[in-house]
């Protein structure tokens, strides 16, 4: 027995045991029917194995041609299984290509049975002889080729081409593991077509002795399908093997969810209205008072549901059963007919496979607690003396107090959903690095933290009312949103401006008794340059009486009164400022001349007092904002102080002025004295209405001082010196 004889029916075993096996796996269920077209093209080669082995050891030619054309019959089962096993495996390929590949080898083997021995030859005139490997000799047919092969050629050219598309269509999708099955697969396919194509085009055409033998070239091909197949296999071995893990621990993660549930205190719940069956927790059947799921009835259920929320909660659930999606809703009940609780319920619908009735499943979670946090957050922000507005992050109002409708002139009915930009619109004018928390909130969810101004709120008349805002973040039921309360301050706005008239009356009031004071001081400084003028006068009198006039003499006289009626003059225009009761005007100003110009109302004072005054004004100071006559009151009275303070001593009295940058944007004023100090304990209390150390003193100059340098923003203070003395300090802001 030669070696043909031992590996062609070899091969043909292997094809009927592997037919064998994926017919087995193919049989037990739709989803292998790939498996079942695997058999049947393992069927074909095997069957096409003995065929050939037949062919190669007979003798007459007759017989060698109805081998040739019953094995076309079986090799058009294998092609077109193959067409639709290529379909089935990968999912693509022309649906047309498939179905013109089979159709060309249905044509062509009608053309086998009917034109001639076979499809190869349309008449068989005798056999060849060859020899192959081992000295084997085998049979071979000659004849008169058949025009009708080129049909079944046609068949396997298109073939490749399929396979072609093929591959390219799973490389597109991009998995690299599809990608090496596929030119594994298709790959060794076309190669198989355009060897079995050639060799038929050898021995019809060109006459050339060659052993017709497809199953050597398709035995390989077959063991790459049934490895790809057997790949799948094996996945499906390891998914069972990870789907038995996953099921392990599905039921216990179950396990620790029904835990975790329990703990929580949350219900779960399913129905399946079309097959009527139920499901509920232990926890679910606790809030709805049932022993079992059968004894649920949607009936009974609602005869227990307050009247009010029934028609919600039918609302909700009809929403979702028309639009099959999310449904949620909050009501009370009774269930052990004692006491009411409020429960929420979140659940899902959606329509059974089948198409009849819906399917629900859910949660269901007891909020009486919340509920009666709730309402106790709206009875604390009914009871509150201003006005509270709660808004969502659509800046939408969903909640407003009592105190809300006398502030904007509204029912609240109409303030709930109105629009909290429109109700209190961004403040005006501000500053553009301010920060406005509402509109910061609104576009992002995050509350400002700076401090926010006060605003104009919009009523609903059309009139704008000054309110100032508070804001603070809420959450309610995990949803975020923002509580405003709303003071209205336009009293206290008026109070304000009553209190600032009158602050400026005390100011002015305290200005003529500093003034009254200063009287001798002042009268001194105007008898200088009066009894100036009266000297040059008659001085120039006797000069234009000499003969001739003295001319010369006369002008310097004249020039001497015009000097001194204008330092009379500055007098005067500096006391009427001093004087006049008008209101406190606000602008930039120089310290430095503010000091020089209180300097030069009380320089006579204290040159009668022998007291040395130093400055010490430090240069290019920042301007500062402030009223310049209340200013220079303010550190006249400082200076006066100090004199006081230095009054019982005979010699070495010095006042030092002297100003100086305290801090970026503060600037400072301290007049210092070398008298007797403040004690420790008076060092807060001077600045207190009618607390004074003077005999004659009423205790209201810093006091009023106080007043004045905090309408301005600024701060005053007393400290006493190291080496004696006392020291009192003011500190404004520097002009922005």
């Amino acid at each position: 027995m030669s070696w043909i004889d031992l590996a062609w029916p070899l091969m043909a075993g292997i094809c009927y045991t592997l037919a064998l096996i994926h017919f087995d796996i193919g049989v037990r269920g739709r989803a292998n029917l790939v498996h079942l077209l695997f058999s049947v093209i393992c069927l074909c080669v095997g069957t096409i194995a003995i065929m050939e082995v037949v062919a190669m050891r007979t003798l007459v030619p007759a017989d060698f041609a109805r081998i040739l054309r019953w094995g076309h019959a079986v090799m058009c089962v294998l092609t077109v299984g193959l067409v639709w096993f290529v379909r089935m495996s990968f999912r693509a390929g022309s649906m047309r290509l498939g179905v013109a590949i089979s159709a060309f080898y249905l044509i062509g083997l009608v053309a086998n049975f009917t034109t001639g021995d076979n499809l190869h030859f349309s008449h068989t005139t005798g056999l060849a002889r060859i020899r192959m490997w081992g000295g084997e000799v085998i049979s071979t047919p000659e004849g008169i080729a058949n025009p009708w092969m080129t049909v079944v050629q046609t068949s396997l050219l298109l073939m490749v081409v399929y396979l072609g598309q093929v591959i390219v269509e799973v490389w597109r999708r991009g998995d690299v593991r599809e990608r090496a099955r596929v030119v594994a697969v298709c790959g060794s396919l076309q190669f198989f077509m355009l060897v079995a194509a050639a060799e038929a085009i050898a021995i019809v055409w060109f006459d050339k002795h060659v052993p017709i033998s497809i199953n050597v070239g398709f035995v390989p091909v077959l063991f790459v399908m049934s490895m790809d197949l057997g790949g799948d296999i094996l996945r499906a071995a390891q998914l069972a093997q990870r789907l038995k893990a996953s099921d392990d621990s599905l039921r216990l993660s179950q396990l620790r969810t029904s835990l975790a549930v329990r703990a929580a205190d949350i219900g779960l719940w399913g129905w399946d209205a079309d097959h009527g069956e139920r499901w509920m927790s232990d926890v679910t059947l606790r809030m709805l008072g049932l022993r079992h799921p059968d004894a649920f009835r949607l009936r009974g259920l609602l005869r227990r549901v307050h009247p009010e929320d029934r028609t919600p909660m039918l609302a909700a659930l009809a929403d979702a059963l028309r639009h099959q999606g999310e449904f949620k809703a909050e009501f009370r009940i009774d269930p052990d007919r004692q006491a009411m609780r409020w429960l929420g319920i979140r659940g899902h619908v959606e329509t059974s496979p089948s198409g009849g009735r819906p399917r629900f499943s859910g949660v269901l979670v007891d909020i009486t607690e919340r509920k009666a946090a709730d309402l106790r957050f709206q009875q604390v922000v009914e009871a509150a003396p201003v006005a509270m507005l709660m808004a969502n992050r659509e800046g939408r109002v969903v909640l407003a107090n009592l105190k809300a409708q006398a502030v904007f002139g509204q029912d609240r009915s109409r303030l709930v959903h109105a629009e909290l930009g429109r109700l209190l619109p961004p403040p005006a004018g501000g500053d553009a690095q301010d920060a406005d928390p509402l509109a910061d909130w609104l576009r992002t969810g995050d509350l400002a933290t700076a401090p926010d101004q006060p605003r104009m709120a919009r009523r609903a008349d059309g009139h704008q009312l000054p309110v100032e805002v508070a804001a603070s973040p809420v959450w309610i039921a995990g949803e975020s949103f923002v509580l405003v309360s709303v003071t209205d301050i336009s009293e206290r706005q008026r109070m304000e401006r009553d209190a600032s008239l009158q602050r400026d009356e005390l100011a002015h009031l305290s200005r003529v008794a500093l003034l009254a004071e200063l009287s001798g001081s002042l009268a001194h400084e105007l008898n200088q340059p009066l009894t100036a003028i009266l000297s040059n006068a008659q001085a120039g009198l006797r000069f234009m009486a000499h003969t001739p006039p003295d001319l010369e003499e006369v002008t310097r006289s004249l020039v001497n009164i015009v000097e001194n009626d204008k330092r009379a003059g500055e007098v005067i225009r500096r006391l009427r400022a001093m004087l006049r009761k008008d209101p406190a005007d606000h602008r930039p100003l120089e310290v430095n001349e503010v000091v020089q110009d209180v300097l030069r109302i009380i320089r006579s004072d204290l040159l009668n007092r022998s007291i040395e005054l130093v400055l010490d004004l430090a240069p290019g100071l920042p301007l500062v904002d402030g009223d310049r006559v209340q200013l220079q009151q303010v550190l006249l009275n400082l200076v006066m102080n100090g004199s006081d303070a230095m009054e019982g001593m005979r010699k070495g009295r010095r006042l030092t002025v002297r100003t100086r940058l305290l801090a970026p944007g503060q600037v400072e004023v301290a007049v210092s004295d070398i008298g007797t100090g403040i004690p420790e304990e008076d060092l807060e209390r001077i600045f207190s209405p009618f607390v004074t150390s003077k005999a004659e003193g009423m205790g209201l100059g810093l006091a009023v001082c106080t007043t004045i340098v905090q309408s301005h923003g600024g701060k005053l203070w007393a400290s006493n010196n190291p080496d004696g003395g006392a020291t009192l300090s003011l500190s404004l802001s520097a002009h922005r």
